[in-house]
């Protein structure tokens, strides 16, 4: 507000007569108030994921089998595997007289917070949809081939997974399957989310899978996993994943001087077992491989997965 006093402002004198004077001058103030706009604020909003092509099946699965895996771990492990913009700074629209003799505008009211369409919570469960918790697709890499016939960029529901088991268990007898199908409704599975790429030389392939269920059994899983890939001596050790102890990565058994060599990593992050295929051209690029399964896991990891 600006306050602006006029001073005495002389007048012209009415003629009188002589023996009386003329009568003095009145002072006069006037006062002008201006108002200052508020601003509006603009969010950005989150980027689409891109669209699906297809392609072939990965190969690898039967060596675990191989190792020893039985075969209720054999079915449960297939199936589940799958800025601000200110406006009008400081009062950009130009004050009038006009203007100046009305109340200051109210300032806008701040939008609230819009809640985060996924994340994970303080407990270590995540909500939101799987595949947007999945890493987007990283530089310089292509949406991949199907994972099964999971596609290559899916999310499945428990439902879905839940009929795939039963399929799987209708030729056992009767007690085995109640025993099976007693031990998956224990799991509490949610979904599974599955994401693929490949570079555009196509000399690597990469898988990452989110199984989500019961956090006490994600943990076991991921246990059973780190065994058989380090302690049992079956596979080749992988690389180490830095500030993620968790994590476990090992290279499948190959013949000397193969072309084509296989890894897997996996991790238990709350309630999501992360489990990253990778298969490529001999060898296979160590910096690369845990970049992406660390920022895999540092989009999972608690209070909160980040964008």
């Amino acid at each position: 507000m600006s306050d602006t006093t006029v001073g005495p402002v002389p007048s012209d004198e009415a003629a009188a007569p002589p023996s009386e004077p003329a009568p003095p001058t009145p002072v006069v103030e006037t006062e002008a108030e201006g108002g200052i706009e508020g601003g509006t604020e603009a969010e950005a909003g989150p980027a689409e994921l891109p669209a699906r092509p297809g392609g072939p099946r990965r190969p690898g699965r039967r060596l675990l089998r191989a190792a020893g895996v039985t075969v209720a771990a054999a079915l449960v492990g297939v199936v589940i595997g799958v800025g601000i913009v200110e406006l009008g700074y400081h009062g950009s629209t130009p004050k009038t007289e006009a203007a100046a003799a009305g109340p200051a505008a109210a300032p806008t009211p701040t939008a609230a917070p819009t809640a985060p369409a996924f994340g994970a919570k303080s407990n270590g469960n995540h909500f939101g949809s799987l595949r947007d918790l999945l890493i987007p697709v990283p530089a310089g890499f292509v949406l991949g081939p199907d994972y099964d016939n999971y596609g290559n960029d899916a999310e499945l529901t428990a439902e879905q997974l839940t009929a795939e088991i039963d399929e799987g268990l209708k030729d056992l007898p009767a007690d085995k399957r109640a025993k099976m199908r007693e031990f998956w409704t224990g799991l509490h599975v949610k979904g599974t989310g599955v994401r693929t790429f490949k570079t555009s030389a196509s000399d690597l392939v990469v898988s990452i899978k989110l199984r989500q269920f019961n956090q006490d059994e994600v943990q076991k899983e991921n246990e059973y996993t780190a065994f058989f890939g380090g302690d049992s001596g079956i596979f080749r050790n992988g690389p180490e994943i830095p500030g993620h102890p968790e994590a476990h990565c090992y290279l499948m058994p190959v013949e000397p001087g193969a072309p084509i060599d296989y890894l897997e990593c996996s991790a238990a992050e709350g309630d999501l077992l992360v489990i990253m295929d990778v298969e490529g051209v001999a060898l296979l690029p160590k910096d690369k491989i845990v970049s992406l399964f660390t920022a895999q896991l540092d989009r999972l990891a608690r209070p909160g997965a980040s964008a």
